[in-house]
């Protein structure tokens, strides 16, 4: 099994910063893609930022040019600085991480969920 342990949401001010740790404990398998996702109250869950690589990173359009998305390989780790916070930057966001088993290889995948972590942007 995986897991995925978040941290790092909170309250802050708008033009605020925060950033967000997901640490994953792998046991047998191995990532192809880390992400995070987020969920405002009625509104479905929409992808932010995933990395698959330092080269291959992907953004919301809303998003752009404020948050940057990293990971550290040796810790199994991604992280999510989010600078200029917006209003409507709150919600749930949840870390996602695509697996694969190494003795099977990446063609069959896994996905898991972290629990979520609340971030509230508001003066």
């Amino acid at each position: 099994q995986v897991q995925l342990v978040e941290s790092g949401g909170g309250l802050v001010q708008p033009g605020g910063s925060l950033r967000l740790s997901c640490a994953a404990s792998l046991g047998d398998f191995s990532i192809s893609s880390m992400g995070w996702y987020r969920q405002a109250p009625g509104k479905p869950r929409e992808l932010v930022a995933v990395i698959e690589s330092s080269i291959n990173i992907r953004y919301a359009d809303s998003v752009k040019g404020r948050f940057t998305i990293s990971r550290d390989n040796a810790e199994s780790t991604v992280y999510l600085q989010m600078n200029s916070l917006k209003p409507e930057d709150t919600a749930v966001y949840y870390c996602n991480a695509n697996v694969y088993r190494r003795l099977q290889g990446p063609n069959k995948q896994y996905q898991y969920w972290g629990q979520g972590t609340q971030v509230t942007v508001s003066s």
